[in-house]
C-alpha cells in the first residue's frame, strides 16, 4: 500500500512528532537530551527554519516548526546527526526512529496556540510533573526566561502576537484541557476580511481614529473577547499599532 502524501502547510508551520523505533526509550541519560536539543539548534540554523517550541519524552519528541527548507529536509539533518552520535556513543547500529516522522499542518493561529500547549503538556499529562514548567526538556522554561529579558534559542518572540504578558501565557498554557493533537481538528480563523464585516456589524464601527482614546481601549478589548483575534490581526485590521492593541487588552 502506498504511502500518503504528507499534507503541505500554508502557513510553512509544522507540528511534527519523533518516535523511537517500536516505541523504545530513546533518551537514557541527561546527556542524550543535551545532545538532542544541540542538534536541533544546530540544524535549525543550518536550515533557517525557525524552532517555536519542543518537549524530549522518553520515547518520543515533539517539535513546532516554521519550515525554510522543506520540513523533511529539516527533520533528516536533525535525526541523521543525532542517530550517528546516539549509535556511536552506545555501540549500536540501525535505526533509532521510526522510519516515517509524524507531522501536521498548522494552519491558523488558534491552532498554532493549541500545539504549543500541547506539546508543553505533555510532560504533566504524562505524570512526570505537575507544572510545564517543572519539566526541564522541553521549551516552556525557554519561554519564561525570554519574557524575563534573556536570550535564549528559541523563536519566542512570535508570542507576542498572542500574550500580552507572562501571566497570560502561563494561565493559557496551565489551563486543563482535552487538546488531542495529530488528530486535534479546531474552528478556522476568520479571515481579515471576516473580522472586519464582522466589527463593522457587531460594533459599528469602520475604523478608531475619530474615538476617544478611552472608548477606543474599551472597544479594542470588546472585539478580542468576543472574536479571539490575534493582536497582530487585530492591529491589521483596525489599523493600529500592536504595542496599542497589546495595552487596550491588558488593561482591562
Amino acid at each position: 500500500m502506498p504511502r500518503q502524501k504528507r499534507k503541505q502547510s500554508e502557513t510553512g508551520i509544522y507540528h511534527v512528532m519523533l518516535r523511537g523505533i517500536n516505541r523504545k526509550t530513546i533518551f537514557v541519560a541527561d546527556e542524550d537530551n543535551k545532545r538532542f536539543i544541540q542538534v536541533v539548534n544546530r540544524a535549525q540554523k543550518n536550515g533557517n527554519f525557525l524552532l517555536y517550541a519542543y518537549c524530549l519524552m522518553g520515547n518520543h519528541v515533539h517539535l513546532l516548526i516554521k519550515e525554510n527548507e522543506k520540513i523533511g529536509k529539516s527533520i533528516k539533518r536533525i535525526a541523521v546527526s543525532f542517530v550517528q552520535w546516539y549509535n556511536k556513543k552506545y555501540d549500536r547500529y540501525g535505526h533509532l526512529f521510526q522510519n516515517r516522522f509524524k507531522s501536521e499542518a498548522v494552519e491558523d493561529d488558534t491552532y498554532l496556540l493549541v500545539v504549543l500547549r500541547y506539546i508543553h503538556q505533555n510532560p504533566v499529562k504524562a505524570g512526570i510533573c505537575k507544572l510545564p514548567v517543572e519539566y526541564e526538556w522541553s521549551s516552556y522554561q525557554k519561554y519564561i526566561k525570554w519574557y524575563n529579558g534573556k536570550q535564549v534559542n528559541i523563536d519566542a518572540g512570535f508570542i507576542d502576537d498572542y500574550f500580552v504578558d507572562r501571566e497570560s501565557f502561563e494561565l493559557f498554557m496551565q489551563k486543563v484541557n482535552n487538546d488531542n493533537c495529530l488528530e486535534y481538528k479546531c474552528k478556522k480563523r476568520l479571515s481579515d476580511q471576516e473580522l472586519r464585516e464582522r466589527i463593522i456589524k457587531e460594533f459599528e464601527v469602520g475604523g478608531l481614529a475619530n474615538v476617544s482614546k478611552t472608548d477606543r481601549d474599551k472597544m479594542i478589548f470588546a472585539i478580542k473577547k468576543e472574536t479571539d483575534a490575534s493582536i497582530r490581526q487585530l492591529s491589521r485590521v483596525l489599523g493600529i499599532g500592536r504595542g496599542v492593541v497589546a495595552r487596550a487588552v491588558k488593561k482591562r
